[in-house]
């Protein structure tokens, strides 16, 4: 039997390369940045407020104060986070230490590009909520970033 193939020399043909995708959701950006924050002092994720509870958001829609873009194109990840400041601390110093911190555990963790960690401080928290949470340190509590945590750990 004859068969056509035979002449066909096999350098000729060229199959396509092969893609290899990796998909990471935007809760293990924010999963990630959570337990960053619970390791800086002075800082605290915004709480979710009445509004919120009435409309039914709850965390299977992801982190208060945390949003994420990712741009495929380019391997890169953008962050926007919305936390509280401790009275009394730099706020200039303390974004740059969330700004590094975030990157930096994102990038190790994930391989991608941080293009950008937006950090917005939405209020202040108060000398008698530090103090409170100073008073829950002391007694072996949970500091500021770690209550927040804590309630999603379930979910992550």
């Amino acid at each position: 039997m004859h068969s056509p193939l035979q002449h066909i020399d096999t350098k000729e043909v060229e199959l396509p390369e092969t893609v290899f995708i990796r998909d990471i959701e935007g809760k293990v950006f924010q999963s990630i940045a959570v337990q960053c924050l619970s390791s800086i002092e002075g800082v605290a994720l915004l709480e979710g407020n009445f509004i919120d509870s009435l409309l039914g958001r709850d965390a299977t829609e992801g982190i208060k104060g945390i949003q994420v873009e990712q741009d495929p194109k380019t391997h890169s990840v953008s962050l926007k986070i919305e936390i509280k400041v401790a009275y009394g601390i730099s706020i200039p110093e303390k974004a740059e230490e969330v700004q590094m911190k975030i990157a930096e555990k994102i990038s190790t963790f994930t391989g991608l590009h941080v293009a950008c960690v937006h950090v917005i401080f939405k209020n202040l928290i108060s000398v008698k909520s530090v103090f409170s949470h100073e008073e829950k340190i002391l007694k072996g509590g949970i500091p500021f970033a770690e209550d927040v945590l804590r309630e999603f750990s379930e979910e992550f």
